[in-house]
């Protein structure tokens, strides 16, 4: 969606999404608007109209509403992850696990917006972490683990990780990481940091293996 032009707010569409119970930066990921503009939009709307945030409260506390079959995925999932020390996965083989990861996600979501219904709020704080990390801050702490992997693999004398059919595991995961870094990097769009991380961790590691190079491993 095209982004709207503060002079024409504010827009009706994102008022409704709000009236409806979104937040402002629910609002700004959905439409691919900056949060500040939403937020603007919306300070202009609720200034005109005061019943808007009332409603868009209620709205909210009626999206977290407390259920009984909430409470019993969330005794579910609490006896899982107490059981079992790992949170459930969306990519799990059974049909009950990936539920209760769904569930877990919307519940993340609500805390994050701060409209997690306080029995929720209260029955999770008992698996410490729960709430995770916003995906941004996932992906940073993936790419530093992916680039200590990177540097441990070489220190073991080993050569660039190879993208063969035949490779496997550690070797292959490595090898795809490097293979998006490399990509990245020709285009202009790895970050600066993060090129400097990996001139200072792997030299070398824009050229990778280099053709005739007798492999040594």
């Amino acid at each position: 969606m095209a982004k709207a032009r503060r002079d024409a707010a504010p827009n009706a569409e994102w008022v409704l999404m709000y009236r409806a119970g979104l937040t402002r930066a629910r609002i700004a990921e959905l439409v691919r608007a900056p949060a500040s503009t939403v937020a603007y939009h919306l300070r202009i709307a609720t200034a005109a109209d005061p019943g808007l945030r009332p409603a868009h409260e209620a709205a909210a506390a009626r999206k977290t509403m407390v259920t009984a079959p909430g409470l019993e995925r969330m005794q579910q999932l609490v006896a899982l992850v107490q059981e079992t020390g790992r949170y459930p996965s969306t990519n799990a083989k059974t049909a009950p696990e990936r539920t209760l990861a769904t569930w877990l996600q919307r519940r993340r979501e609500d805390a994050r917006a701060g409209t997690l219904a306080p029995a929720f709020k209260e029955g999770l704080a008992v698996l410490p972490g729960w709430e995770g990390k916003p995906r941004a801050e996932a992906d940073e702490d993936r790419w530093r683990e992916r680039l200590i992997a990177l540097t441990e693999y070489r220190a073991a004398g080993k050569d660039w990780p190879r993208h063969k059919a035949f490779v496997t595991g550690e070797e292959h995961d490595l090898d795809v990481w490097l293979h998006t870094q490399r990509y990245k990097a020709r285009r202009g769009e790895l970050d600066a940091r993060k090129a400097k991380a990996l001139d200072t961790a792997a030299p070398g590691w824009r050229m990778g293996r280099q053709r005739g190079r007798k492999p040594q491993n």
